[in-house]
């Protein structure tokens, strides 16, 4: 009996996934103070001609910048709750008045609202895999719950 192994190259087989990014709105108490502070970060953009996309700096530069850009997100913690998301365009490198190079992520300014997800603090932002992701809340849906009753329920697991 014969047996014949196939070799092939990895980028043959390779499939590519979307991937996301979640990251702690750090200081925001609602989606709405987030949506204030996307405001104020699109029209500076516009002055500076960045375009009208919100932007985040952040000292490190994504890895896997590829299969973020391939229609990811930023999913945005609010008081230990995903609570929305924005979708990534780009990403620019910017050097600093100190020298040092970053990275900023530009999104589109609309906030998308998801169902509400339960994290933990972490710093910086995290890769979030599609399948982890919580699902949007349709426009015909009713808006989430507010994310200290969300917390509660699940603290009791009953959410």
């Amino acid at each position: 009996m014969w047996v014949f192994h196939f070799v092939f190259p990895k980028a043959l087989y390779q499939v590519s996934m979307t991937l996301h990014l979640i990251k702690l709105s750090v200081g925001s108490q609602s989606v709405e103070a987030l949506a204030d502070w996307v405001k104020l970060r699109v029209a500076s953009n516009k002055k500076s001609g960045f375009g009208a996309l919100h932007s985040h700096v952040t000292r490190m530069h994504p890895r896997r910048e590829a299969e973020l850009l391939e229609g990811g997100s930023i999913y945005w913690v609010i008081k230990g709750v995903v609570l929305c998301r924005q979708k990534l365009v780009r990403i620019d490198r910017q050097i600093g008045e100190d020298g040092v190079t970053r990275s900023a992520l530009m999104m589109e300014p609309k906030l998308i609202h998801t169902q509400p997800q339960m994290r933990r603090a972490f710093q910086g932002w995290r890769y979030l895999k599609e399948e982890d992701a919580p699902l949007d809340i349709n426009d015909g849906q009713n808006q989430a719950i507010p994310p200290e009753l969300h917390m509660e329920l699940a603290q009791l697991g009953l959410l």
